[in-house]
């Protein structure tokens, strides 16, 4: 048997060594790739290339990253959470103002999501501050929920994803709009509390939703998000009915009890209608809403409802 030199065996053994860690790191340098992206608030936040342990803050968030196929890509999610349903079945990582940071670290995420109107600021500079990429997204309207799932869309890298969820949500929307044009608005007063009486104004998604599905709330033409105003004014710009939210504490029952509203012809007369509550997500799910609520105010309205699923 010839034996090499050893300088000649040592050589093979060393070349060994750098074939075995350019394989290694053929595998690890793809996970250490990131992009650098502007979120809904404007901040520059450094995102891996493809997101695998992402964890959502918010439900609506949930529904929206659900949407764009990327739920084995979830790993926890905010409390709270109905749709869609199957991420009912993700660990929860607590609330949507404090989750739990020992939770949250625990599951090694790689992204996380939020919204700076419903986590608490503190809490996401935290998550920050340990290393973890947090991306925001700020959805108003109805445009807004198109926008962030695009920008969802962008952070998970799922763009053409996106762009095709968008897209559908697009055509159901407009095909309500269609439904609706030239049919009579439907003037109604939604209250959010009624002792004191608080309604939504011009800037709440609620009201948008309203126009949208061929209603009117009067008192859309009010700035604030979420005006306090006296039953006088709610008398005096005469409703013709109320729209409450489906399952919801304020009930035409108690109204009638309460001094004030039992003047009101559409306590009197109970004359209602009800938003679902999927309304309250800014996110695919609130155009189920939509659909539901222009079929409440314009029953004759057609409109095509076989791409509701997009989950």
């Amino acid at each position: 048997m010839i034996t090499l030199p050893l300088s000649r065996t040592a050589s093979r053994v060393d070349m060994k060594r750098v074939l075995v860690c350019l394989c290694l790191l053929a595998f690890v340098i793809p996970s250490w790739a990131s992009r650098i992206l502007k979120d809904e608030t404007g901040r520059s936040v450094t995102v891996t290339d493809h997101p695998h342990r992402i964890i959502c803050l918010v439900p609506s968030i949930t529904d929206s990253v659900f949407s764009l196929g990327a739920s084995d890509d979830v790993v926890a999610v905010s409390d709270y959470v109905k749709y869609p349903p199957e991420a009912m079945l993700k660990p929860s990582v607590g609330s949507i103002s404090n989750p739990s940071m020992e939770t949250i670290l625990s599951l090694h995420p790689d992204l996380v999501l939020g919204m700076p109107k419903s986590n608490q600021p503190s809490v996401l500079d935290q998550i920050q501050s340990l290393g973890i990429p947090v991306y925001l997204v700020d959805p108003h309207g109805i445009a807004g929920i198109l926008q962030s799932i695009t920008s969802l869309g962008q952070a998970i890298n799922r763009e053409p994803q996106a762009a095709s969820v968008v897209a559908r949500l697009k055509q159901r929307i407009a095909a309500v709009r269609a439904s609706v044009q030239g049919k009579p608005v439907i003037k109604v007063f939604a209250p959010v509390s009624y002792d004191p009486v608080i309604t939504i104004g011009k800037g709440a998604f609620i009201t948008e939703i309203i126009a949208a599905a061929g209603g009117e709330s009067i008192t859309s033409d009010i700035a604030q998000e979420w005006p306090q105003i006296s039953m006088e004014a709610v008398v005096a710009r005469a409703p013709e009915a109320l729209l409450l939210v489906r399952g919801g504490r304020i009930t035409i029952d108690i109204l009638k009890d309460r001094p004030g509203w039992n003047a009101l012809p559409a306590v009197r007369d109970k004359r209602v209608y009800f938003v679902d509550k999927r309304v309250e997500f800014p996110s695919p799910v609130a155009i189920d809403a939509l659909e539901d609520l222009a079929k409440q105010f314009h029953p004759s309205a057609e409109f095509s409802t076989s791409v509701h699923s997009i989950h």
